[in-house]
């Protein structure tokens, strides 16, 4: 069992950044293909971003593309959103969520099926 649990939420103005963290209780980090997932009021969940298990390989929503950065670092069981030029479109809650399953060592899914283990999710809230 993982627990992840998300941090770095929180209010910004239009145009600022926020970075967000995902920590995981896991020795065993880069077994994982990483995500994030965003949802809004009234809104389905959404893919924002994944990184593969070692992080040579990343997928982003069009959305986000240019604005938003994922990274990882194994050693510290955490990955991280960087989030600049922020939108009021963006509010949402952020989810982080955890794949073993995916075969393959630089793959990145953005199906949210297809990951096991999902974090409580950090508010973000972009006024304009």
């Amino acid at each position: 069992q993982v627990q992840l649990v998300e941090s770095g939420g929180g209010l910004v103005q239009a145009g600022g950044s926020l970075r967000l963290s995902c920590t995981a209780s896991t020795g065993g980090f880069s077994w994982y293909v990483m995500g994030w997932f965003r949802q809004a009021p009234g809104k389905e969940r959404e893919f924002v971003a994944a990184i593969s298990r070692r992080g040579e390989n990343t997928m982003y929503a069009d959305s986000v593309k240019g604005r938003f950065t994922i990274s990882r670092d194994n050693a510290k069981s955490t990955m991280y959103l960087q989030m600049n030029s922020l939108k009021p479109d963006d509010t949402a809650v952020y989810y982080c969520a955890a794949d073993f399953r995916a075969t393959g060592v630089d793959v990145t899914t953005s199906a949210a099926n297809e990951y096991e283990y999902w974090g409580q999710g950090t508010q973000v809230t972009v006024s304009s």
